[in-house]
């Protein structure tokens, strides 16, 4: 009988060697670790991922979260925000707060982030086709809180490829959303140096169906991407090089996990050091990880506890520099308070109760992992050579290399369980009768009439004249070759809203049907 990994990797009976020196933490290629003390001198960011309603019923959460060990704030976006429409559009009908908290003006910002001081926490934002805007929007608040925009520290998305790929939320053609990326790039290496302008996204494509070694290529081929293009528009890559992070999911395959996670970090360093850069920080991948969505049950809940406690292990273990625990009532509902702190309960237990964090790299030199690891990475280069083939990302997405690929890897995983092969419990073995979850969190529809009422103020009190000269100066740009981010955040400060801005772009832009 063979075992394998979820990515199909034969796993030996027994691991007796390792092939070549494995190195030093903190040194190229950072194999294991980008630090060379890690967790001895400082901890991973607790994150949790938190939004839903409006900005005051989340102002809320984050304070709750803050209060109960929280060491950074990771924002979660309602879909008609994520795709540029107001609440009061005809397709926000349904789904204003649903997915995440309803931003549309600077003024739903302002309440967002109500008694935190920006200047003194990182914020993580999971934005993408608005990236601009709600960076516009966080920057625009920092001014008016008045903190030094050089301390200003945290992270978008700001990853579009992966949703051609894989999620969908999508606005522009790729041409011109590659431009806003690489214009954010340039502009926050000036105005926000300390800003990590793009967190290229795996966790999204596993969520798809992908498995680890899929996760690992698809997402360091649309890192070699965007550092491309930005060479291209002629940033230098030692700088932009160094603020850029990585976001990746991690599932329950602890080993596998942990060894997809320390070949990324060496993979970057060789795709960086291939394309020009000399400075090591801007070789050294960091990365933010979240335990695995797709993996959590209705089927007896509280058993995805467990599942979250090893996929956070596998994540510590494997270097993160954040983490976001996910609630165990989430396969059901958006976490209740209750779910919430027992995730963040979950990551602080991990870190003063577990000893992981007493040494660096604790699985390193490990036969098992370390043959774990090259495997891993061997599989992933197959990958990136092919789509370098193709011409890049970009071409491999159009051409729906990338997007086959994933579908495939789904269905073979689907066939799995429904087989019986792969074992979910709860789901096709140690089954049995349950009583529903009762109080999950529902979100209001009639909180969309709520947030109309208040865009409806903020335009009617605001200059509107200001406002259309911020809007004809941002299509111009737009037309032009300037960089947008200037004329998005003059639009953002005039409390143009969202929609409007992403309205301007989408004329002159167009739009991806896919």
């Amino acid at each position: 009988m063979k075992f394998l990994t979820d990515s199909g990797i034969e796993i030996r009976r027994v691991y007796t060697d390792l092939e070549h020196p494995i190195g030093e933490p903190g040194k190229y290629p950072f194999l294991r670790g980008i630090q060379d003390n890690m967790y001895r001198s400082r901890l991973w960011t607790m994150r949790q991922y938190a939004g839903f309603s409006t900005a005051e019923e989340s102002n809320k959460r984050y304070h709750y979260l803050l209060k109960n060990g929280t060491t950074g704030l990771s924002v979660a976006f309602d879909l008609p925000t994520q795709i540029g429409y107001d609440s009061s559009h005809e397709f926000a009908d349904g789904e204003v707060g649903k997915s995440g908290v309803a931003i549309d003006t600077l003024k739903d910002m302002e309440i967002l982030f109500d008694g935190i001081k920006l200047e003194n926490i990182t914020t993580s934002m999971t934005i993408n086709s608005t990236a601009s805007i709600l960076l516009a929007m966080y920057i625009a608040l920092a001014k008016k809180q008045g903190a030094d925009l050089s301390k200003l520290s945290g992270t978008i998305q700001n990853d579009i490829l992966k949703e051609y790929a894989a999620r969908g939320t999508y606005i522009y053609p790729p041409t011109p959303s590659m431009r806003i990326i690489t214009d954010i790039f340039e502009y926050c290496s000036k105005e926000v140096p300390n800003w990590n302008t793009i967190s290229i996204s795996g966790y999204h494509i596993r969520e798809a169906g992908s498995d680890a070694v899929q996760e690992l290529a698809f997402t360091l081929a649309n890192g070699k991407a965007y550092l491309k293009a930005a060479i291209d528009k002629g940033l230098d890559i030692n700088v932009f090089g160094k603020r850029l992070s990585f976001f990746f999911n991690s599932h329950n395959n602890l080993f596998e996990e942990v060894a997809k996670f320390r070949a990324a970090r060496r993979m970057w360093a060789a795709i960086t050091k291939e394309l020009g850069a000399t400075d090591e920080r801007a070789m050294m991948l960091r990365f933010h990880t979240q335990t695995g969505g797709s993996t959590l049950t209705a089927q007896q809940p509280i058993n995805n506890i467990i599942r979250v406690t090893i996929q956070a292990m596998a994540g510590v273990l494997g270097g993160t520099q954040s983490l976001h625990t996910n609630g165990y009532d989430e396969a059901l509902a958006l976490p209740t308070e209750e779910a919430a702190k027992i995730a963040i309960r979950t990551q602080q237990i991990i870190a003063y109760e577990s000893g992981v964090t007493d040494t660096v790299d604790p699985l390193g030199g490990s036969y098992f992992i370390e043959a774990l690891t090259d495997e891993i990475e061997a599989k992933a280069w197959e990958y990136i050579r092919t789509i370098d083939a193709m011409g890049g990302s970009v071409k491999a997405i159009e051409e729906g290399y990338i997007q086959k690929e994933i579908a495939s890897s789904a269905y073979n995983y689907q066939n799995d369980i429904t087989s019986g092969e792969k074992v979910i419990v709860g789901i096709n073995k140690f089954t049995s009768e349950e009583k529903p979850l009762m109080n999950l969190l529902k979100v209001d529809d009639a909180i969309r009439a709520f947030q109309i009422d208040k865009l409806n103020t903020v335009k009617a009190e605001r200059d509107n004249t200001k406002v259309a000269a911020a809007l004809a100066r941002l299509a111009a740009d737009a037309k032009g070759t300037a960089n947008l981010m200037p004329a998005i955040l003059e639009a953002v400060e005039c409390y143009a809203s969202l929609g409007e801005i992403a309205d301007v772009l989408r004329l002159v832009f167009g739009e991806y049907k896919g």
